[in-house]
């Protein structure tokens, strides 16, 4: 694999993150593609090409800042999955579904991010 960010766990963890969410947007009804639908989605896109841009880089400390980006599109996604269920989009089912995943990627982004300061120091 000729990118680094390939290689990376996060970062395909965020691909599955990104096809959950548009698996999940697609039930909206047709109102939100426009609203919601469309802020979700790229909130969760966000998050992996941040990965991928931050990766190559000229130094750990801007790979950290993209990582801190996606960390805020990460947090974007959960307030969308929160907006989405009070909204009835989604079950309480799916929400914990997706949820669950929210947090793993969201700690493991964080572990990330340690990672790369302790190379820093």
């Amino acid at each position: 694999m000729p990118f680094k960010f390939e290689n990376l766990d996060i970062w395909k963890l965020s691909i599955e993150y990104s096809h959950d969410v548009y698996s999940m947007t697609s039930n909206f009804p047709k109102v939100e593609f426009y609203n919601l639908s469309i802020q979700f989605k790229r909130a969760a896109n966000s998050i992996s090409l941040n990965i991928s841009e931050g990766s190559i880089g000229q130094s750990n400390k801007e790979q950290c800042r993209f990582i801190n980006y996606a960390i805020r599109s990460m947090a974007e996604c959960v307030n969308c999955l929160y907006l989405a269920l009070r909204l009835n989009y989604i079950s309480k089912f799916e929400f914990d579904q997706l949820y669950i995943k929210s947090e793993l990627l969201f700690k493991k982004l964080q572990n990330f991010k340690k990672a790369i300061n302790k190379q820093n120091n």
